[in-house]
């Protein structure tokens, strides 16, 4: 029973973001997949149980299991080890008025998606502690937005009190790599300080810094924070997004 509970809480927890806001990527997707997996199992608990029992008499069925319960251990001990260097990379605290660079995410009409304003309330709180900062907003247009994603953030800090004069716009970028490059030939170009605090979700500042890390630049996390509802989409799709950099 408590393992059905468990599996219906978590699968509701990965379809709650498609019933509110369409929202269906990999991460929930994978996560719904195993949710129904972890159900079914916990219904057909006895079924599964003697026919696991038949199959390890056989020596072929006995590699398969042990291959199989090994993968689960090795996933396992993945996911701890990516978790513990997110949450590390999140707390990593930058130096004072460190050139403030935020990454782009979706954008509706002029609105900046959930994900993206959490990001920009963390760069906001963190202009308004360090006043020498300079903020570059990057991210381009793409095909299904009105705007690029440079402009959206730009005025949403500018509406919420940031000074014009301290915000550069790089309008360019559709990649995470891009978003550093684009950002650092406007760093050299404007004289800015070359040490960055970077701001996106806290579930993302560890593959973000790792890019940066590719192109020397000194970094530290300015994270803002993953709604609840949204937090095991988002973290489920980085653990697979992690685990694809780390193979290919």
């Amino acid at each position: 029973m408590l393992l059905f509970l468990f599996g219906a809480a978590s699968f509701s927890g990965f379809f709650l973001p498609v019933l509110r806001r369409r929202i269906l990527n990999i991460g929930n997707a994978v996560g719904i997949v195993l949710c129904i997996c972890v159900i079914l199992y916990a219904l057909f608990l006895p079924m599964v149980h003697r026919l696991i029992h038949v199959f390890w008499q056989k020596r072929i069925g006995k590699v398969i299991l042990s291959i199989f319960a090994s993968g689960i251990i090795v996933g396992v001990v993945l996911v701890i080890v990516m978790t513990i260097l997110m949450v590390k990379a999140a707390g990593t605290a930058p130096v004072p008025n460190a050139t403030v660079i935020v990454l782009g995410c979706k954008v509706y009409g002029e609105r900046p998606s959930i994900p993206l304003e959490e990001r920009l309330k963390a760069a906001l709180k963190y202009l308004n502690a360090n006043p020498d900062s300079a903020c570059i907003v990057s991210g381009g247009q793409g095909v299904d937005e009105t705007i690029s994603e440079a402009d959206c953030m730009y005025l949403y800090l500018v509406n919420n009190g940031i000074a014009p004069n301290r915000i550069y716009k790089e309008d360019q970028s559709t990649t995470t790599r891009e978003n550093f490059a684009f950002s650092y030939e406007i760093i050299r170009e404007q004289g800015l300080k070359e040490q960055i605090a970077i701001a996106t979700n806290n579930y993302h500042e560890y593959r973000a810094g790792k890019v940066a890390d590719s192109l020397g630049l000194e970094h530290g996390a300015v994270s803002g924070d993953t709604a609840l509802w949204l937090l095991p989409t988002y973290y489920a799709r980085e653990l697979l997004a992690i685990l694809y950099e780390w193979v290919f």
